[in-house]
């Protein structure tokens, strides 16, 4: 297979993140006291590379040894994580945090072959932990977990970063041609707990919802807002029951008391002259396996990751709830959109004037009873951070980085794959010399960082862009 380039310079990453910091300051939005994104599953710890062999990635800038194979992680709540990388172009960071979200929410959302690496996962190790089945279906003999695990990331890779890349080993090798010739293309798989929608709003006295429960667990627990004895905020169904236990497709409602007091449930909001507002969240929680597919990201740049094998672990996801006795009444959620380039924003009002608020220097308006999507196009490796603001003192933090790509820029080898134990770098020497991965910061961090504030000046200002299409709000 054919290049596909080399790693990102280091400084794009600084330069963008700082570029944004001076166009977010520059928006003049307050301060947050909540953020809220809607993310939902599994939420784990990076413990490092643990079963691997060697490979090597081809490329215009000469060879490079790197580290190949599994993963692991530990799942905030109890449970176990196997992961493969779909994302070789970055480094892993040490004891990174990864989130559980949807394909559309990395480089996979805009890969045609997404369903093809599934397969690979399906269909290897450790889905098949039998290797001599393993070795008998791709032509090897004495396939050993090493090689497996090795033979299974080349291919992976080769549709996930289009690399040109082999394993090193003649078994890892022969598994990995096996591998990316046999693949077909399966459906992304469900996510193992998750809430939609992750914002909902309403009047005081009403039942705000429904917000719908997918799961893939048995069953999971609702637990109330942390002052609901207190405010009086319940967790309902459609009937108006409290509810303490759901499954998969159960509609769930927060009941808001037409005399709750102004700032209760959780996330206290600022009453308004003529009326009390105020905010809730709850949380459902679950014990489940996590489907083979789901993809890992984490906000500290360490590189995205693909899960392979989940032990019986701990998935959690919440909701937020507003409600205010009249005005405009919003909920926002906000997800990334990779295909597009883009951070979109739902934003709905369920109350009875417009709701208006400003992003980035430009004004939106939301009318009554309508949803619209705001999309904010951002830079490959973009750090964002900014609050919006509305009535009845409502106010939600947005904060992440967009990392859609894999494909590198540059001449030469760069940072590749950081593991545990041996080799922390992956790197290994190749073509006479060696190139050690890096997990940070380098020599060339004082350059780099000048270069970055000089950058900053002339940064180009992000546009935020509102669909036309209105869509009633959730009642």
């Amino acid at each position: 297979m054919g290049g596909r380039g080399w790693p990102r310079l280091a400084a794009a990453t600084w330069v963008t993140g700082l570029v944004a910091a001076g166009l977010l300051s520059a928006a003049g939005v307050a301060a947050a006291d909540t953020e809220a994104q809607g993310q939902s599953g599994a939420t784990a710890t990076l413990g490092g590379l643990k079963t691997y062999g060697d490979a090597v990635i081809h490329g215009d800038g000469g060879d490079l040894k790197v580290a190949a194979g599994l993963f692991e992680m530990s799942v905030d709540g109890g449970g176990m994580l196997q992961t493969y990388c779909i994302d070789m172009h970055n480094p892993t960071q040490k004891d990174a945090r990864y989130q559980e979200t949807s394909w559309s929410g990395t480089s996979l959302g805009a890969n045609r072959d997404a369903g093809k690496i599934r397969w690979i996962l399906q269909n290897s190790y450790p889905q098949v932990n039998d290797l001599a089945a393993l070795a008998e279906r791709a032509g090897v003999s004495g396939l050993t977990e090493q090689d497996a695990a090795a033979g299974t990331q080349v291919a992976i890779w080769r549709y996930s970063d289009g690399a040109d890349v082999d394993a090193v080993g003649s078994r890892a090798e022969k598994l990995a041609d096996y591998l990316e010739k046999n693949a077909r293309d399966v459906a992304e798989p469900q996510a193992s707990l998750t809430l939609d929608p992750p914002a909902v709003s309403g009047h005081t006295g009403d039942r705000l919802g429904p917000v719908t429960v997918h799961t893939n667990a048995r069953g999971v627990t609702v637990i109330p807002p942390a002052d609901a004895a207190t405010s009086g905020v319940r967790i309902v169904d459609e009937k108006g029951r409290t509810v303490t236990s759901a499954k998969d497709g159960s509609r769930l409602y927060v009941d808001v008391p037409e005399d709750t007091a102004a700032g209760t449930g959780g996330g206290a909001a600022t009453p308004a002259p003529g009326g009390a507002a105020g905010t809730a969240t709850f949380t459902v929680q679950a014990s489940t396996t996590v489907p083979v597919g789901r993809a890992f990201v984490s906000e500290s740049r360490s590189q995205t990751q693909i899960l392979a094998g989940s032990s019986e672990s701990t998935v959690s996801a919440t909701a937020s709830a507003a409600w205010a006795e009249k005005g405009p009444i919003p909920a926002l959620s906000a997800h990334k959109n990779c295909a597009e380039g883009s951070l979109d924003i739902s934003a709905a009002n369920t109350g009875d004037k417009p709701f208006t608020f400003e992003l980035m220097g430009d004004e939106h308006t939301i009318p009554a009873g309508t949803s619209r999507t705001v999309t904010i196009p951002l830079q490959e490796d973009q750090a964002y951070d900014f609050t919006i603001t509305g009535p009845h003192g409502f106010s939600q933090r947005f904060t992440g980085v967009l990392d859609c790509r894999t494909e590198g820029s540059g001449s030469g080898p760069s940072a590749q794959t950081v593991g545990e134990p041996r080799p922390a770098t992956a790197g290994g020497t190749a073509g006479g010399t060696t190139n050690l991965a890096a997990t940070g910061g380098s020599s060339a961090t004082p350059v780099i960082t000048s270069v970055a504030i000089g950058l900053v000046v002339i940064g180009g200002a992000v546009l935020v862009l509102l669909r036309k299409k209105e869509t009633p709000a959730s009642e």
